[in-house]
């Protein structure tokens, strides 16, 4: 099994930035031939990466700094008044851990949250190969919490990486027509009681980038932990 200290790491070329306009990024990858067991996967974490499927991977870019890790510090964290809201409006759901799979009753609820929230982004148009690349492949520590209404209806996915002493939130994907739930911040308020419940640390919400009003809502929960040259610090909330 691969450790910190022999891994290898890869730079990809200039592409365009997938969170703010008119910019190239570069992203740093680790080797993809690597086997990352938990405990390395959780020190890469601490370090500011991310997995997506098969891949490993944290910004890179030389000139601009704009997308910083965060993370709650779970034992810590105090809902605000319209968090306490959004999970009374929740508390007929069940909620089911699974292994990461393909099934179909997964990838119609995926297909129908992509093209309904995101035909505008990098993942339209849906398909079950994408499906499976960015939420199956590499998940030998990962989990598909399933959130369900009283009929059995699935209403909601969280994938979620499993490491020591934390849990990192990959993606929700949820029922578009279910707006009234707020299901993606009701997800992120589960995994943060999942985590306590499971006396962890911390809850991993990938990168946050002031200036992308589609990362806003990560400021809502705090506290919040920012990574800035290597140290983990609270950002507070405007």
């Amino acid at each position: 099994m691969t450790d910190m200290r022999t891994l290898r790491f890869y730079v990809t070329p200039e592409h365009d930035c997938s969170y703010l306009p008119n910019r190239l990024a570069k992203t740093l990858f680790v080797d993809p031939q690597a086997r990352i067991d938990q405990a390395t996967l959780t020190q890469l974490a601490e370090l500011g990466f991310r997995r997506s499927g098969g891949h490993i991977y944290r910004p890179h870019c030389e000139a601009c700094h704009a997308c910083q890790s965060v993370r709650i510090p779970v034992q810590a964290f105090k809902a605000n008044a319209n968090q306490r809201r959004i999970w009374r409006k929740n508390a007929d759901l069940i909620v089911s851990a699974r292994p990461p799979a393909l099934l179909d009753e997964y990838y119609r609820l995926y297909r129908r949250y992509i093209e309904a929230r995101h035909a505008d982004g990098d993942m339209y148009p849906p398909s079950a190969e994408q499906f499976v690349n960015f939420l199956v492949e590499g998940s030998q520590d990962c989990q598909f919490f399933e959130f369900r209404n009283p009929e059995g209806k699935l209403l909601a996915v969280a994938v979620s990486d499993l490491l020591c002493g934390a849990l990192s939130a990959l993606y929700t994907f949820y029922d578009p027509d279910e707006t009234a739930r707020s299901l993606g911040s009701y997800a992120i308020l589960w995994q943060i009681q999942e985590a306590q419940a499971r006396q962890h640390t911390y809850l991993y919400l990938g990168y946050w980038v002031e200036a992308c009003r589609k990362m806003r809502y990560k400021t809502a929960y705090q506290p919040l932990e920012i990574l800035i040259d290597g140290h983990w610090s609270r950002l507070t909330q405007d």
